[in-house]
């Protein structure tokens, strides 16, 4: 499952685990890892001065070391990237034991990181562009300017929807979404 941001991913990923799809969270891994993988904490902030506190990682600071760098922003990558991908490598092969027949990985940047070969389908959701700003922009700290360094560091929606095995429309409504998330699955 991917999607440009404020495309809807977060929503179907919820959809699918109502259909008792079992779902792993690349987003939620990250937060999950900044909090508790402390090698990597200090990786970050060796190579990240300011972006790390008593409390954890400061991902406004990190945003903002990151934002218009796209060394920085690939130097972060190879940090995090391998251990979120050992994470779903592991929630596959625990669903594979369990004889689970369909999992989702939930990857917003699934194509920029070369992740198609680790899946059998790709699901893209997608939205009009003035829907993905106003849902983008609704979130906090978020601005114009902030939206579009994001935009410009991933693939176009229109590239992937071309790649995609199936396109999901969230911007029809909820019970759409839903029915042809239904529809893909079973």
């Amino acid at each position: 499952l991917t999607g440009s941001i404020g495309m809807g991913k977060s929503t179907a990923a919820g959809m699918l685990r109502h259909m008792r799809v079992p779902v792993h969270d690349s987003d939620t891994t990250v937060h999950d890892l900044f909090a508790f993988d402390s090698a990597l904490r200090t990786a970050v902030g060796s190579r990240f001065p300011g972006s790390l506190t008593a409390s954890g990682v400061d991902r406004q600071a990190l945003g903002a070391a990151v934002f218009e760098d796209p060394l920085a922003r690939g130097d972060l990558e190879a940090l995090v990237h391998p251990r979120v991908r050992a994470a779903a490598d592991a929630f596959v092969c625990r669903h594979r034991r369990q004889g689970t027949t369909l999992v989702v990985l939930d990857i917003p940047l699934l194509y920029e990181t070369g992740g198609t070969d680790r899946v059998d389908a790709v699901v893209v959701v997608t939205a009009p562009g003035w829907l993905q700003r106003r849902r983008v922009l609704a979130r906090p700290g978020m601005s114009k300017a902030k939206l579009e360094g994001i935009l410009a560091s991933q693939m176009s929606d229109r590239e992937k929807r071309r790649r995609a095995d199936f396109i999901v429309e969230t911007g029809a409504g909820r019970a759409y979404t839903f029915r042809r998330l239904k529809r893909i699955i079973i």
